[in-house]
């Protein structure tokens, strides 16, 4: 008996952009589908077109971009909302507004401050309004998990009426519990008497540490859209994570009646990437993507794999993509080759002077490296390409630290093109940096998060710094990459900075509320 295809939704580019601090570059997000296209994801919603005129030049960039996948985009249940969408959609191959209204009764009650029948009536006005749009509408429950099934099944008949091809069930806030949701799914088909002519969905959020397994269990009750993200990512918790429902479906194939399109091949490299463009590490312990998750230090587990592999790994690391993507470059390489691997990462870098920028940084790395890797590429590009006003910018940085003395750290930044001296002291070579540049931009921010990650391995491995600062309750992520650790700080720190003036000028993602 053939099986029914799961249809992969992915959301890394605008749940996953929910998350603090994670905003993306349009470049990066270019970026980000261009390997989702690789991996054959089915949709990728590509942001929020209404929420700010980046959100919407980057759907817009994204669906200009890739071909083999559906391109989606988020819309309240507003006219206005979906006209956005419509415009930022039209260079797609393939395009879906997706549009949601609450059906909760606190939701209904609380932030629509509107009526069941209300609701009921904007949400099929918003439907037929996109259906004139878009051949391809996807409609949403928001807090589906804590709506009345009744007043559901009403909605979503209505909306399936109305022209919606795909309706969403979310689990907005991750109340759900497994069974539970998945009785609700089947519920819900079964009750729905036009539920065939739509594809049932889900949104699962991971509040409770359960939105891979409410999505897994309403798989098995019917539902044929799985929507997550890579590595998890989304707001609060994080939503259901991409990997882990593939390759679940795929290794329980004896219990899921769906497979999927997906190449899995490409999973852990587009981990990578998501990885280095938020700067959000992969705890080693991640399942699939984690760095421990194929490693075994158990001798009974040692001895079992190396007799019979089966004994103790279900997956085969190879093929998820681990040990698939080393980039065989180095600094005897020239510019035609790594313009080839650039291409085959899918890496658009628009004019010849920004290939010729980062290649000059190519060359400078490859003299600190022996190997280059493709997630030392991926941080270059992000550290070279970022589309940020560089008010503040590293010049010199020089650190004395030794046993039983004081760190000192001078340093030279140009702010505005004028440069600056400062000198500091701190507990380490690190605070002492950072009082150093605090000295010069007197920025009035708190340090909320510093965070160390080895891009890869081996001792001459770039480091990968995320510093988190908060003004006055604006939260920024800034990143930084290098094989001195101090200097990667330096540069995550003053990435932040640049990136608090810039966003000052922007709506971040999180001003718009989504499913």
């Amino acid at each position: 008996m053939s099986k029914q295809q799961l249809i992969i939704f992915d959301t890394t580019m605008r749940d996953g952009e929910q998350s603090p601090g994670a905003s993306m570059t349009l470049e990066e997000k270019v970026r980000i589908g261009k390997a989702l296209e690789r991996m054959r994801v089915d949709v990728i919603e590509a942001g929020f077109a209404i929420a700010s005129q980046g959100d919407f030049e980057a759907v817009r960039a994204v669906a200009e971009a890739v071909k083999e996948s559906r391109i989606c985009s988020l819309s309240r249940a507003r006219f206005e909302d979906i006209d956005r969408a419509a415009e930022a959609l039209k260079p797609a191959n393939a395009a879906r507004i997706h549009t949601f209204l609450a059906t909760s009764p606190i939701h209904m009650k609380y932030k629509l401050r509107m009526e069941p029948d209300a609701v009921l009536e904007t949400a099929v006005r918003a439907v037929k309004y996109a259906r004139n749009l878009v051949e391809d509408v996807e409609f949403s429950c928001e807090d589906a998990g804590r709506s009345e099934i009744d007043f559901l099944c009403r909605v979503i008949e209505a909306t399936i009426d109305a022209g919606a091809r795909t309706i969403n069930i979310p689990d907005t806030v991750g109340y759900a519990i497994p069974n539970q949701f998945g009785e609700m799914i089947g519920q819900i088909i079964q009750r729905v008497p036009n539920a065939h002519k739509a594809i049932f969905s889900v949104h699962c959020h991971n509040d409770l540490g359960l939105a891979v397994s409410n999505s897994l269990a309403a798989v098995l009750n019917g539902a044929r859209q799985v929507e997550c993200t890579i590595n998890g990512l989304g707001e609060r918790a994080g939503n259901a994570a991409l990997e882990e429902i593939v390759m679940a479906v795929k290794t329980r194939g004896d219990l899921f009646p769906v497979e999927t399109r997906i190449n899995t091949m490409e999973i852990v490299p587009t981990s990578r990437l998501v990885s280095s463009v938020t700067g959000f590490p992969v705890q080693p312990n991640k399942a699939i993507v984690g760095a421990n998750a194929f490693a075994h230090e158990s001798g009974i587990h040692q001895d079992g794999v190396l007799k019979h592999r089966e004994t103790y790994e279900i997956m085969k690391a190879e093929d998820v993509g681990w040990n698939a993507n080393k980039m065989v470059l180095g600094k005897h390489s020239g510019r035609a080759a790594f313009r080839a691997r650039l291409e085959q990462l899918g890496i658009e870098f628009g004019s010849d002077n920004s290939l010729n920028q980062l290649f000059v940084r190519f060359k400078e790395l490859a003299d600190k490296k022996h190997e280059i890797f493709d997630e030392d590429l991926h941080a270059l590009i992000s550290d070279t390409l970022q589309d940020v006003e560089e008010t503040y910018k590293l010049v010199t940085l020089e650190v004395t630290s030794k046993t039983g003395a004081i760190p000192e750290a001078k340093l030279v930044v140009s702010v505005e093109g004028v440069e600056k001296s400062v000198t500091a002291t701190g507990s380490g070579p690190v605070d002492a940096t950072f009082r150093a540049i605090e000295a010069v931009a007197n920025s009035g921010t708190m340090l909320e998060l510093y965070s160390v990650n080895a891009i890869t391995s081996g001792t001459d491995s770039q480091g990968e710094v995320t510093v988190r600062l908060n003004q006055a309750g604006r939260i920024i992520n800034g990143h930084g990459a290098d094989t001195d650790i101090v200097v990667a700080s330096a540069k995550a720190y003053l990435n932040a900075l640049n990136l608090m003036r810039t966003s000052s000028r922007r709506e971040h993602p999180q001003g718009v509320t989504g499913v």
